[in-house]
């Protein structure tokens, strides 16, 4: 019998991933601020979901007691399974005291600008033009947007946008609005005195001076060294991102994740998530699904499905802190000699070591490590920092490419700054130092190490 288009069946493989794969996944690579974040969020969204107060167990009366009796009942183990993967959280130190971190809170660019709105004594339509050229300050202080797209959208003449304009430069801070950073040096230049000569590079020289050709601009300007050089000096005092403090949210600290203490002989490794409260779920709501109440049949299937993501979520946390130690120690097995001490027994890495060691898939191990930080005594450095390459020396030893960078780095601060090395001579000077690298391997990790070439690294 031959079948039809229709009863044909194929067979075929596909993965997906369960509600539960998916949270942890995404639990798992929060840093804990994140995290913190993350669980007030929850507390807000889950109504079975209650932060732990150990408060609450000392205050009880008698009718919580009475209805605590009454709980002893349930059968727990149907409601919620046990993890058998738990572990209660540590907390890291308790006899110190606990640091105040304040994050500060900047008023933004915005405001900083339309605050000072006020001194220009603007009429009603030149403040719209003004907040308009505001709200296109993009956050380095430029103006992002092209005059002739503001005053069609305002249907106002250019010349009217341009005086407007002129008048927002004299702001706070110098340089604001510019369009480029050859005019944003040339508006602080214009309220600094005896600044005529260095008008005068970024004006008329400014291509030669950014890529640092000193002698022509010498012999077109016939200047002496002494002159350039005081012209640069002043130059580089300038800002070239005015509004960059005003609209950054960076608190300026890090917060570690994982902090890690050596005693004795070992290593005690703690996950940093004092900070984000304990987790468990109300059991009032659990006894409305165990127990037959007045409650309809829908009201119990939503308590039920929320008691599901909120017992997915808790055990998600566990597990992010369990996976986190894990890998934890795994680095710490491979790279003991740099936590014994030594930053130079640093040794090459890569995320497919770690994941074969802890039995994990290199996804698991890069959210991890991404993002979060470890703090040592030797001060706090990023998971990613102890991943790194691995190259041969000339005595057959296989070492890290984050050592020969560093030599690469040392090599640069300690060059002639007027004959700075090519990248040729440095291959040359590492091969000396016993690493055999060839120029485009130098030029790779210059670039990674963000260091620029010879030619914009010469000084006078």
């Amino acid at each position: 019998m031959q079948l039809s288009q229709s009863q044909l069946q194929k067979l075929s493989q596909e993965l997906r991933l369960t509600p539960q794969q998916i949270l942890q996944s995404t639990i798992l690579q929060l840093t804990t601020l994140a995290l913190e974040a993350r669980v007030n969020q929850e507390l807000e969204q889950n109504p079975v979901l209650e932060e732990a107060e150990s408060s609450r167990e000392q205050e009880e009366g008698p009718e919580e007691e009475k209805e605590s009796k009454e709980e002893e009942e349930i059968d727990w183990e149907e409601i919620l399974p046990s993890n058998d993967d738990y572990q209660p959280k540590q907390e890291y130190d308790p006899g110190k005291p606990k640091m105040k971190m304040i994050q500060p809170s900047p008023r933004g660019l915005v405001d900083h600008l339309r605050e000072q709105l006020s001194l220009l004594n603007l009429d009603e339509s030149e403040e719209l033009i003004a907040d308009e050229i505001i709200w296109s300050i993009d956050e380095r202080g430029y103006l992002s947007v092209p005059l002739e797209n503001i005053a069609q959208g305002l249907q106002q003449s250019p010349e009217k946008v341009q005086s407007v304009l002129k008048k927002i430069r004299t702001l706070d801070p110098p340089g604001i609005a510019a369009r480029d950073l050859r005019e944003c040096l040339l508006l602080q230049l214009a309220v600094q005195s005896n600044s005529h000569d260095a008008t005068l590079m970024i004006r008329d020289h400014f291509d030669d001076f950014a890529n640092k050709r000193f002698q022509k601009i010498m012999r077109e300007l016939e200047w002496d060294k002494e002159r350039v050089q005081k012209v640069q000096d002043q130059i580089l005092k300038l800002n070239p991102k005015p509004g960059a403090s005003l609209v950054s949210s960076d608190p300026g600290y890090i917060v570690p994740d994982l902090i890690v203490e050596k005693v004795g002989e070992r290593f005690i490794i703690d996950v940093n998530d004092t900070r984000v409260p304990d987790l468990h779920i109300s059991p009032r709501y659990i006894q409305m699904v165990a127990r037959g109440s007045r409650a309809t049949s829908d009201t119990k299937a939503y308590l039920k499905k929320k008691i599901d993501m909120a017992k997915w979520f808790i055990q998600s946390i566990h597990q992010r802190r369990i996976t986190m130690i894990r890998v934890m120690k795994a680095i710490i097995d491979r790279q003991r000699g740099f936590f014994e001490g030594d930053e130079k027994a640093l040794k090459p890495m890569i995320l497919k070591d770690i994941a074969e060691d802890v039995n994990m898939d290199i996804s698991t191990i890069s959210r991890v490590t991404n993002g979060k930080y470890v703090q040592l005594s030797a001060g706090i450095y990023e998971l990613k920092y102890f991943f790194n390459e691995g190259m041969t020396d000339e005595n057959g030893e296989e070492v890290s490419t984050r050592l020969i960078k560093d030599k690469l780095e040392q090599i640069i601060v300690a060059e002639d700054k007027q004959k700075p090395y090519s990248d040729e001579h440095l291959s040359r000077l590492l091969k000396e130092a016993g690493y055999n690298v060839a120029r485009r391997t130098v030029a790779k990790y210059r670039e990674q190490s963000k260091i620029p070439v010879a030619r914009l690294r010469r000084e006078l």
